[in-house]
């Protein structure tokens, strides 16, 4: 098998700030990173990080007060729980294109 024919195995590809719509992970080729699909993977990380600073804002605001209600921390938490998927993912698919971490 020649080598532009070998299958691409997972560490060789960048992993997407976004699942398919059946939520299985979405993958870029290597050598694509400048791209048009590459570019929207970078400005989507960037809008998920300033989303979670934003998040965190807010969930320290609620937090501060003592009379937060059940719905309003239930609500910050489900809000910091999807903000924390979203930058663990941008942290473990940087890290992968760094070598700094495993597929784990």
């Amino acid at each position: 098998m020649s080598p532009e024919k070998e299958p691409l195995f997972q560490e060789d590809l960048r992993l997407l700030p976004w699942t398919s719509d059946t939520g299985k992970p979405c993958y870029l080729a290597p050598g694509a990173d400048d791209g048009m699909i590459s570019a929207l993977a970078d400005a989507a990380e960037d809008r998920q990080i300033g989303e979670a600073a934003r998040v965190l804002r807010e969930c320290e605001a609620v937090l501060a007060q003592p009379a937060a209600g059940a719905l309003a921390l239930r609500l910050a938490l489900t809000a910091a729980a999807r903000a924390l998927r979203d930058v663990a993912r941008v942290a473990h698919s940087r890290g992968l294109r760094l070598g700094a971490c495993g597929e784990e």
